[in-house]
């Protein structure tokens, strides 16, 4: 199974529509997916689950984690990198254990020009110090609301073209 981690707890973001649309492109190539917005987090996360205890909405999303072979991450800019709750989340969970050895493909966007460049690559870093192995096709999409339609679908050729070709190569990885 594949999750999809909507990388922000923002309500309403282009991050889970994003996401949202990376799910019906897996779909529509039959691969069975999740979806994890980390809206779902518990609200009380860095109280109740990060230092070991859990919660039973917490052990939930971790058993997710755990049960899934590959991950994508769609990952928003903030502040020239990625928010700070990916990587709370990424703490509270079991190290190395939820993540070792997962393939994980990565996709930034921005409401700015850059992507999330520099964004990813912090998070590149994350993924090889926790042992992920990463899809060398990083995606990075500058000025999403100018690429996303009121239905949740990417819109314009080039960036369909690429979205596809990672979403194909990471099937394959």
């Amino acid at each position: 199974m594949i999750t999809i981690i909507s990388g922000t707890n923002r309500l309403n973001s282009s991050t889970l529509k994003l996401s949202k649309y990376y799910q019906k492109q897996f779909a529509k190539l039959g691969a069975d997916t999740s979806l994890l917005s980390l809206e779902d987090l518990p609200s009380n996360l860095i109280v109740s689950d990060l230092y070991g205890a859990r919660s039973e909405a917490f052990s939930n999303i971790l058993a997710t984690i755990e049960r899934s072979e590959k991950l994508v991450f769609v990952i928003p800019e903030y502040n020239g990198s990625f928010p700070g709750v990916l990587k709370t989340f990424l703490d509270a969970t079991k190290y190395p254990d939820s993540f070792q050895g997962k393939k994980v493909a990565l996709v930034g966007l921005s409401s700015g020009k850059y992507g999330n460049i520099r964004g990813i690559e912090h998070f590149t870093g994350v993924c090889h110090y926790m042992q992920m192995h990463v899809l060398p096709l990083k995606i990075h999409i500058p000025y999403i609301r100018q690429e996303i339609n009121e239905q949740g679908d990417l819109f314009k050729e080039e960036t369909v073209m690429f979205t596809q070709m990672q979403i194909e190569n990471f099937l394959k990885f």
